[in-house]
């Protein structure tokens, strides 16, 4: 069996763990919709809708469904705008034209079965509860994220019908999860190390969208070893 094939049991196994130190940490994140469900955090953001840089795409029009003020409510939290990426240039990309806006968004995490990984899914909408549209979602991707993906659209942002709600959601394409996945994944069984698939994924593909995973994780997931012992393997 391929290294980067994520069956459905050991996707269930890392949401499980992934819950766990969420909870300890306080990061929102649930488990909805049963055995065959999916993880959810809320979480407010602060954005800059970049008004200059929205592209034209075909469909992109179309709205998603918000959730209602209760939903909005459950595990929402605080989140600085435009947090700090992994790039040398950040300080110099910023996005100059338009305002910012406090948006709701909604995470979800899927297993495709098609592709044997994770599928992240998500949808955002003002404070008034206007959706935003594929063109906002798009502008609203830190400049240097943004500047990377938009030469490949459609292998990164499409809006697509959630496999379990049937409502529109915009997702995060998983054509291109084992590219990445695979030397993360390789590096860890050369190491003797365990990693958590989902939690890795995820620090890899959220923070395109806004969505950071707190180093707090891997702390608890990897805690250091006390004064005067050696680690297994």
């Amino acid at each position: 069996m391929s290294l980067c094939v994520l069956d459905e049991d050991k996707f269930h196994l890392c949401c499980q763990l992934l819950l766990q130190l969420s909870e300890q940490l306080g990061d929102g994140w649930s488990w909805e919709g049963g055995q065959e469900g999916y993880l959810r955090k809320n979480a407010l953001r602060s954005v800059v809708i970049d008004s200059s840089s929205v592209w034209d795409y075909e469909g992109g029009g179309a709205d998603t469904s918000c959730p209602s003020r209760s939903e909005q409510q459950e595990g929402e939290q605080e989140q600085a705008a435009v947090d700090d990426m992994e790039d040398e240039d950040d300080g110099v990309c910023v996005a100059s034209a338009g305002s910012s806006q406090l948006l709701q968004y909604e995470y979800h995490i899927l297993h495709s079965c098609s592709y044997s990984t994770p599928v992240l899914y998500f949808r955002a909408c003002t404070q008034e509860g206007r959706s935003l549209s594929l063109e906002e979602v798009w502008s609203s991707v830190h400049p240097n994220y943004r500047l990377r993906l938009q030469n490949s659209p459609l292998n990164t942002i499409t809006l697509q019908e959630h496999p379990l709600l049937g409502q529109p959601f915009f997702m995060l394409h998983p054509c291109r999860t084992e590219e990445f996945m695979r030397p993360v994944l390789q590096a860890a069984q050369d190491q003797h190390r365990t990693v958590n698939y989902v939690l890795s994924w995820l620090s890899v593909v959220g923070p395109v969208v806004g969505l950071d995973v707190p180093l707090k994780y891997s702390t608890l997931l990897h805690p250091a070893a006390p004064p005067g012992s050696t680690e297994p393997g």
